[in-house]
């Protein structure tokens, strides 16, 4: 899901918490030590999964309590009534303690730093493996999934959306794509960053959604009209990487510019490239004319909440962050949103940056059989067909094809368009950066450049900025 400023971590605050405070030195060795696991650069220690002999049977691990963290989310608040269902299945009993989104990272990663093992699996977002992953932090579940004393032959891994399982895979080489390597999560519930309109007010005055961005632009300018507080499009302006994976990366992606390219053994940042540039220079103009007042403290509930307030018509953002705005009881504009996929690009491209909730395995668990049965059971068709039927909060964009086809779209008969915008773009609906270890400090660098062209800075001047720090910064980590 979506989040306000999380705090996330850079490798200087990872040694601060391991109590070897800015050292920089012996970084590698240091975290290394710390992890218990099978990823990156942690210890050979073994796969649990080998262990694990004889016929499938969810009863193995019967009598065992597994301690799960997790934050509060409409996909964990549909699942927390279930538990009981697991616990009949299995026998085995969860403990979930559940900490705010303001801390629930800052908590995780001095939970697996100690490499205590006091939580056995944990809710995450797939850019935080790029982080825990190399440290040796995570369990690689690709020996889980593949061994059959382990996993449900009913499981159906394939069935989970391409993009979302190579969106959770690397090796954590730089310059390797994702969907190299393991398997470090298993996505639980995942998000498209698309437009939601105002339909009843488009209806009223007899206009579409625009279908290049150049259109958009105009579109959204025309609707503004600051003297009556309505503005035209809503999206993120905060000085935080969550500004740019929703509709910035999405719409970088399908204007055909790229972050980074590989040459030789490095990366090289193309955020300064002449069509990231060009592209650059018009999302802050689209900001600067037709956006909130305060859009550079703007987050996603900002967003939301504008549409819903009927003072912005558009948002383009996470879908399932403007889904709960067309639930009746939850806004003013209940039943009169719509979604659109937003501007194609030039060459037809629809390609969608996502963020994922997932489902991942603390490498320190002294009880990953428990764990894993946990994971394949909150992740599997039956659990997630019963969310989307019984979930209060909603439970938009399950991550298996299967229930996106048989539940979910039967809740759909009151969200316009929401259907035709989610298969227009799944098929090109992955995560759109490199991965690279440096993803949060050098994306939140991103947002601060764009605050400063937002402030009047020139747009090449300061991306060439940009791009050389960057460059920099992530090779420098490798």
């Amino acid at each position: 899901m979506t989040r306000r400023d999380l705090w996330t971590p850079n490798r200087r605050d990872l040694l601060r918490m391991l109590g070897v405070g800015g050292a920089a030195v012996g970084a590698s060795s240091l975290l290394a030590a710390c992890g218990l696991g099978t990823g990156g650069d942690g210890p050979a220690t073994g796969n649990g999964a080998a262990e694990v002999t004889g016929g499938f049977d969810w009863r193995k691990a019967e009598g065992t309590e597994i301690s799960v963290l997790q934050t509060p989310h409409p996909y964990q608040v549909a699942f927390q009534p279930l538990l009981a269902e697991f616990t009949e299945l299995t026998g085995i009993t969860v403990k979930a303690d559940l900490v705010a989104e303001a801390d629930y990272f800052t908590r995780l990663n001095t939970e697996l730093a100690s490499g205590a093992g006091n939580y056995d699996a944990f809710m995450t977002g797939a850019y935080f493996i790029w982080t825990y992953g190399p440290p040796g932090w995570m369990e690689d579940l690709k020996p889980w999934l593949q061994n059959s004393s382990a996993t449900n032959p009913d499981y159906d891994f394939e069935d989970i959306y391409e993009g979302l399982r190579r969106s959770t895979s690397w090796d954590f080489q730089v310059g390797s794509p994702l969907g190299t390597g393991g398997q470090w999560a298993i996505p639980w519930g995942f998000e498209t960053n698309v437009l939601c309109y105002n339909k009843a007010e488009f209806d009223r005055r007899g206009i579409r959604p625009a279908e290049t961005f150049d259109d958009l632009m105009q579109l959204a300018s025309d609707l503004t009209d600051r003297a009556n507080n309505k503005y035209g499009i809503a999206f993120r302006g905060s000085r935080s990487w969550a500004t740019i994976h929703p509709g910035f990366m999405t719409q970088f992606t399908r204007e055909g510019c790229k972050d980074y390219e590989k040459q030789g053994d490095q990366l090289q940042a193309t955020m300064n490239s002449p069509e990231a540039v060009d592209f650059t220079r018009k999302w802050v103009e689209l900001a600067r004319s037709a956006g909130p007042t305060s859009w550079t403290n703007y987050e996603y509930p900002d967003c939301t909440g504008d549409l819903g307030a009927g003072t912005a018509f558009m948002v383009y953002d996470a879908d399932s962050a403007t889904y709960p705005q067309n639930i009746a009881g939850n806004s003013a504009q209940a039943g009169n949103l719509a979604w659109h996929p937003g501007p194609a690009g030039p060459d037809g491209s629809y390609g969608t940056n996502l963020w994922t909730w997932s489902l991942a395995m603390n490498s320190a668990s002294q009880k990953k059989l428990a764990a894993w049965l946990f994971i394949q059971w909150a992740t599997g068709k039956d659990a997630q067909t019963k969310a989307v039927q019984t979930g209060q909060a909603g439970f938009a964009d399950p991550t298996r094809q299967s229930v996106f086809d048989g539940a979910f779209k039967q809740t759909l008969g009151n969200f316009p368009g929401y259907q035709e915008t989610f298969e227009k773009v799944i098929g090109s609906t992955d995560i759109k950066f490199t991965p690279q270890t440096q993803f949060f400090e050098t994306t939140e660098e991103w947002a601060v450049a764009l605050q400063d062209i937002y402030a009047g800075q020139d747009a090449k001047t300061r991306l060439d900025a940009l791009a050389a720090a960057n460059t920099t910064a992530v090779n420098r980590a490798s």
